[in-house]
């Protein structure tokens, strides 16, 4: 199905959950910018809202996430103080305007909290945000997931639950530091379904540590079986200079570049067959769900969770190290939980770092974003001389094609999806306008 080529994936490029990405924001952008567009936000504005939970029971060797143990009670009250007190900032600064339309729970691991806790802050922004039945989605650990969060999930309106799956074989969740039971997963499953929670998400990983085809084979059996609504197939990526804690995973155990196309290709084909649709390069979903509606009405976006079928305009993070996405700019907040519990202390908005999008960021990320999602996209004039000269050699391997000025995705591109958008990278890529000069790259790496 998928051809091979390792020339073409040597060079890492961003996921592209946004764009420009994280690693180019800078320290000159950050709260009086938020401040002014949040001033700018007219009334109607659909908004989705992002609440992150920097904190797990059990920190895993292999995540990249920004989290920390959640092991002293203070810290977590006090970081949940905090967090109710940014929204609470923000909703004020709004004054009513904007519609929620989706809240999204993420971390780290937001049962870390406790559930009366979460009752709370969803309390809070129920109350002081315009919200009317918005779409309410949460992350958890299934090692930590209760029969009283599955209650209070279903009561509390949530709709769609992810859960970090990663593996079920024992000798891999034993080498990445999460050891979790196939049974642990069935109930926490079956004890959502019960309560009416029927949308599941489960994140699934290839190339890990001891990790071979078998090995995954047998993990999408299960996964298939227990029939989540979305599956999530994520390449493991080793940066153990970057995120010391996976320096406790065994580097010579890893699948080699070869072996890790071939474990995505193969889940690729069996979640295909099993009825899935795939969606963008590593998101599968069962046809009657809404993203894969979504994708078939060419209505798929992107952003910081992912693929997603949220057609809100604005996103709004809120706790440490959130990302927000506003017109002409994207903002994050201090990454560190205490230096940010400082800043909402102090009244300050605690949005440190960003990017202002000029008029040729946006274009960048609107055809970026055109192809990952809908796989084509239309390209202004000026841009194809330098656009078909860089990818004339995705053209003659058959990856793509040309539809006049549209740029087409070939059936079997998927892997290389991302590398051909990196190609329209202002910071990283090649193709800039016929009449203009390419904008600096920027130093900082890949995200």
């Amino acid at each position: 199905m998928w051809t091979y080529h390792p020339d073409l994936l040597a060079r890492p490029v961003p996921r592209y959950t946004s764009y420009p990405t994280a690693a180019d924001f800078v320290d000159e952008v950050g709260a009086g910018h938020y401040a002014d567009a949040l001033d700018r936000m007219e009334s109607a504005t659909a908004l989705s809202l992002y609440i992150h939970i920097p904190y797990c029971e059990q920190i895993c060797w292999y995540c990249g996430c920004n989290t920390g143990a959640a092991n002293r009670k203070h810290r977590l009250t006090d970081y949940l103080t905090a967090l109710r007190s940014e929204i609470a900032m923000v909703a004020k600064r709004l004054g009513g305007r904007g519609r929620v339309q989706h809240i999204a729970f993420g971390g780290g691991s937001p049962n870390a909290i406790t559930p009366v806790d979460f009752v709370r802050l969803l309390d809070r922004i129920m109350t002081v945000f315009a919200c009317s039945e918005p779409e309410i989605s949460i992350e958890i650990d299934p090692r930590t997931f209760t029969l009283e969060w599955a209650r209070v999930l279903a009561s509390s309106q949530v709709s769609r639950v992810s859960m970090g799956v990663q593996t079920f074989a024992p000798h891999i969740q034993a080498a990445i530091g999460r050891v979790q039971p196939l049974e642990q997963i069935e109930q926490a499953v079956m004890s959502l379904r019960m309560r009416g929670v029927d949308a599941i998400n489960f994140d699934l990983m290839y190339g890990l540590p001891g990790q071979h085809l078998d090995d995954l084979d047998a993990t999408l059996v299960q996964t298939i079986r227990l029939a989540p609504s979305r599956i999530a197939l994520f390449g493991y990526a080793h940066l153990p200079t970057m995120i010391p804690r996976q320096k406790r995973i065994d580097a010579s155990d890893l699948p080699n570049d070869r072996e890790r196309f071939e474990q995505a290709a193969f889940g690729y084909l069996r979640l295909h067959d099993a009825g899935y649709v795939p969606i963008g390069f590593d998101h599968f979903a069962l046809p009657g769900d809404p993203l894969a509606v979504a994708a078939r009405q060419h209505r798929l976006n992107r952003n910081f969770q992912g693929f997603t079928h949220d057609g809100a305009s604005m996103l709004l993070g809120f706790g440490a190290s959130a990302i927000s996405i506003l017109p002409g700019l994207i903002v994050q907040n201090e990454k560190r939980a205490g230096p940010y519990r400082t800043l909402v202390g102090t009244g300050q908005m605690p949005a440190t770092r960003g990017v202002a999008l000029n008029a040729d960021d946006a274009l960048r990320g609107t055809i970026i974003n055109a192809l990952l999602c809908q796989g084509r996209a239309t390209l202004p004039p000026d841009f194809l001389p330098t656009a078909r000269a860089a990818l004339a050699e995705f053209e003659r391997r058959g990856l793509l094609f040309w539809e006049q000025d549209d740029l087409v995705m070939a059936p079997a591109s998927e892997p290389y999806a991302r590398v051909i958008a990196a190609q329209f990278d202002g910071y990283r890529g090649t193709i800039h306008p016929h009449s203009g000069a390419a904008r600096l790259h920027s130093a900082a790496p890949a995200c």
